[in-house]
């Protein structure tokens, strides 16, 4: 039995903690902003291809706000989910979270959106749906 688009949305959500260390951070002591889009566009492309269960490419990073900085000895979770879905475009919107180690406080930091697109073995776009 084939599961519906809404069903496959919702069991690509993806989640990946990590640990922020000082070899990850700037001369601020927070964390460096390419950092964060390597680990957006990692989670973006593994909730992408979770969905798909495709080869699939990021052919862009629309809108990406920072913010607040994120300290080095913080813990960040990012989030990543559907936002839409085209013929083989898929839109993920990913948020990054931080979490004090030795408290419960949490608060968003980043928040973008990255359009991934499923491709065959040629490069060429194939169909997602």
């Amino acid at each position: 039995m084939e599961k519906s688009l809404e069903s496959r949305i919702k069991e690509a959500e993806t989640r990946i903690f990590k640990a922020v260390f000082p070899n990850t951070t700037n001369h601020y002591d927070t964390l460096f902003g390419g950092k964060a889009l390597q680990l957006m566009d990692e989670v973006a492309f593994i909730c992408a291809t979770r969905f798909s269960r495709q080869k699939v490419v990021t052919v862009s990073s629309d809108r990406v706000d920072f913010k607040k900085p994120i300290p080095s000895g913080t813990l960040i979770e990012l989030v990543a989910n559907i936002d839409s879905v085209g013929k083989s475009s898929i839109v993920v919107g990913v948020d990054i979270f931080i979490e004090q180690m030795y408290s419960e406080k949490r608060e968003r930091a980043v928040h973008g959106t990255f359009t991934m697109v499923a491709v065959d073995d040629e490069k060429n776009p194939v169909s997602v749906v």
